[in-house]
């Protein structure tokens, strides 16, 4: 078996509900994986969208969410997350708002696409420090054994 990423709030490729947008209550969407690869010691996931600021012209990518050393017994994060509540062992990352925790869709223009990546690593990664997504990129070469994507959307009303 794959490994797998879904998502009850919404279907791959489909619309990201308001309530997990900085138009609702920007609370993280319920995610569950499954077919972790043989070997997995750990799990990263990097939540980002790369149509910033705009989908017709795009010019970075940003970074909602940064989580990693989630332990592999662990089979998805509830709705709403708090940091206090993340599986044993979880460490956070900082954000493109440079603050841990979960940053919700809040695109100023367009419809925009949110990247929920998901790593199965045959490593525990040592602390990173509360780490950008480039620096905990960098730490996890060599380190991947399978990524799986699952990608939700949203526009403004």
């Amino acid at each position: 078996m794959a490994l797998a990423l879904t998502s009850s709030a919404f279907t791959h490729n489909g619309s990201i509900p308001k309530l997990y947008t900085c138009q609702g209550k920007d609370i993280s969407v319920p995610l569950a994986w499954s077919g972790l690869p043989a070997g997995t010691k750990s799990l990263a996931l990097i939540v980002d969208d790369p149509d910033a600021p705009d989908p017709a012209a795009p010019q970075l990518t940003w970074v909602h969410w940064v989580l990693y050393n989630i332990p592999p017994s662990a089979a998805g994060l509830k709705e709403a997350v708090k940091p206090g509540e993340l599986p044993q062992g979880t460490l956070e990352g900082l954000n493109d708002w440079k603050r841990t925790g979960y940053g919700g869709p809040c695109p100023p223009i367009g419809r925009h696409r949110y990247f929920h990546k998901l790593y199965a690593l045959d490593t525990v990664l040592p602390d990173l420090k509360r780490p950008n997504k480039a620096q905990l990129e960098k730490a996890m070469q060599g380190h991947i054994l399978e990524k799986f994507e699952l990608i939700g959307t949203y526009q403004k009303d």
